[in-house]
């Protein structure tokens, strides 16, 4: 099974360094999530934190952009 992972992963490297607009798309979407994980790792309630992160990204994805 890590065989085919790594394959996938190889795959979608080489499609990322071919593309410039893709390389731009994933460095805003990697800094985004690293501004996460800086946000949970200070909170003191970790686990609410990543649920509210994981919340926001759900929302995120199906549109909802927090209008109500």
């Amino acid at each position: 099974m890590s065989l085919l992972f790594r394959h996938i992963a190889r795959y979608a490297a080489q499609r990322l360094a071919s593309d410039p607009e893709a390389r731009d798309k994933t460095v805003k979407t990697v800094r985004t999530l690293v501004d996460e994980a800086k946000g949970i790792a200070r909170d003191e309630d970790r686990a609410r934190a990543a649920g509210r992160a994981v919340r926001r990204a759900m929302d995120k994805l199906q549109g909802n952009r927090g209008d109500g």
